[in-house]
């Protein structure tokens, strides 16, 4: 079989997702359009920094309060409702905002609550999107289809600030948020054509809202390669995010531009990023995950003191420049890695935590040095910044980066039938398994080192509790236990094993005496 081709460009020879990518880059320009028209109104009306800073988080802060229940529902529903719901949802918002703006109604309070429905909005189809979109593509070139979407993401970010700032000049900013409107109709529209592909059937019960979100972040918690990425990523979007709320400021106060400056300087931003896109994959190569995020992290920092001490505004447009290709390098980095790591029935949901931890962070993170600018100062509250970013490497030793191989994603089968003489109603629990091992003498040390490596994988797919005994009655008997919510949750823990949690399994059984087998029983809670 021949190696999938490592060119960017590949993905887009499907014709689903090169459709899905152009409709997918249209609305990240829309949003991109409304995000800079709305921050530069805001600064018109008020002149405070806070304020304008409250933009981003109008924007991203949705991503915080929902991007995980609705990974949730992008895994357990129809994907294709819930993006063409939100996306309408999101249209009317708009087309209210540019009503109001356009009719000289729209003040601070009535800007910043209709960018945040909008927001909301794009939170609740953004993972479905996301995990969707990829769905025409082998997985063999899923790192380059993630990237072809940065891609458009950033040269939206280029494009979309850039064009809001020359009609926000000559027409005003309800017109902007007009253009939203057809933006945002074009994705529909897309979504309609080329719908998601349906989840798999399965006999196993419907995972609930609450539970599926407990799920999900089990799994993170106890998944060490989905934890260093979302730890690494909040780290550098909170550091990072100060450049991005200030940049309105930066362009009003220290370069003395007006919104055309302002767009030019975010459109910097995106040019740079979509640069570094189209070399990402061999700079991946050449200098492993870990290497390039710490470059990119050295990078950005560097940026952000030249934009608190240069006013020369030539010199800030070419270090934003810079700034946007370190901005792709990681956030490209980490996105494709948290996807490729996350199994299949989690993985609107590891997307989801991905926004969680990246947007969230740079929601609070963008008010949080809003209110510092205004405090201490615009230079200082950027030099502040860049100390933390420089900060974020101390995590490069705790929480390194890598991206999950197949046998980490691939669900594998159950060792052992399920035999149970009268099988508990789905929701009854809680259920207690026990796992008997009777093991060759002198291994011990060895088995449970083994056994150890069970842990993770049991309490990431659903165990709430996990432990070992020894039988002090039978010295070369031990007992793996372990305790899960309901019935239906222990189902769709045996579900979610992988290919590599058997392979555990497998060095666990090579411990058992001659002749022995692991016998498993269940037990279910009657008081």
């Amino acid at each position: 079989m021949p190696a999938p081709s490592t060119s960017i460009w590949s993905p887009l020879r499907q014709p689903a997702f090169r459709w899905l990518w152009i409709c997918g880059a249209i609305f990240f320009i829309g949003n991109g359009m409304q995000t800079m028209a709305a921050a530069w109104l805001m600064v018109e009306l008020t002149g405070s920094s806070f304020l304008a800073a409250l933009v981003q988080t109008a924007v991203f802060l949705p991503m915080f309060l929902l991007a995980l229940p609705a990974g949730v529902l992008a895994d357990t529903t129809d994907r294709r409702r819930l993006i063409s719901g939100a996306l309408i949802a999101q249209a009317v918002a708009s087309l209210l905002l540019a009503l109001l703006v356009l009719s000289g109604k729209g003040g601070p309070a009535s800007v910043l609550f209709l960018v945040f429905v909008a927001g909301c909005c794009t939170a609740a189809l953004t993972p479905a999107w996301n995990s969707s979109v990829v769905d025409p593509v082998p997985r063999g070139e899923w790192s380059q289809a993630i990237t072809a979407i940065g891609i458009a993401y950033n040269a939206a970010r280029a494009i979309g600030p850039t064009l809001a700032g020359l009609l926000f000049a000559r027409l005003g900013a309800g017109w902007v948020f007009a253009v939203t409107v057809l933006t945002t109709v074009v994705m529909w529209e897309g979504i309609r054509r080329w719908p998601p592909r349906a989840h798999p059937p399965s006999t196993l019960p419907a995972e609930r809202l609450w539970g599926g979100t407990l799920s999900g972040l089990r799994f993170a918690w106890h998944s060490r390669i989905i934890l260093a990425q979302l730890v690494r990523v909040m780290a550098f979007s909170a550091a990072g995010a100060a450049l991005w709320a200030l940049l309105p400021v930066i362009a009003q106060r220290q370069l003395g531009t007006g919104a055309e400056g302002f767009g030019l300087l975010m459109g910097c931003l995106g040019t740079g990023a979509v640069a570094s896109g189209l070399v990402i994959g061999r700079l991946r190569a050449r200098f492993g995950l870990d290497r390039l995020v710490a470059i990119a992290c050295v990078v950005f920092a560097a940026v952000m003191l030249i934009a608190a001490w240069v006013r020369v505004p030539f010199v800030v447009y070419i270090a934003m420049t810079f700034g946007g290709a370190a901005w792709m390098a990681t956030m490209s980095t980490i996105n494709t890695a948290t996807q490729a790591s996350a199994p299949p029935w989690v993985r609107s949901r590891a997307v989801a935590m991905h926004i969680l931890s990246a947007l969230g962070a740079f929601a609070i993170g963008s008010a949080f040095w809003g209110a510092v600018s205004d405090v201490i100062g615009l230079s200082a509250a950027l030099v502040a910044a860049a100390v933390a970013m420089a900060a974020g490497l101390l995590l490069v030793r705790p929480f390194p980066l890598r991206v999950g191989g197949d046998t980490e994603v691939t669900q594998g089968t159950p060792w052992d039938e399920l035999f149970v003489e009268d099988e508990p109603n789905p929701e009854a629990g809680p259920i207690a398994v026990e796992v008997g091992y009777r093991i060759r003498p002198g291994v011990d040390t060895a088995f449970l080192d083994t056994i150890a490596l069970m842990k993770a994988p049991r309490r990431r797919d659903g165990a709430t509790f996990w432990r070992v005994y020894k039988d002090l009655g039978e010295p070369s008997r031990y007992v793996e236990r372990f305790i899960v919510t309901s019935w239906a949750d222990y189902l769709h823990q045996r579900a979610r094993a992988t290919v590599a949690d058997h392979a555990i399994e497998t060095e666990v059984r090579a411990f058992l005496a001659d002749g022995e087998s692991a016998r498993m029983s269940h037990y279910i809670a009657e008081r």
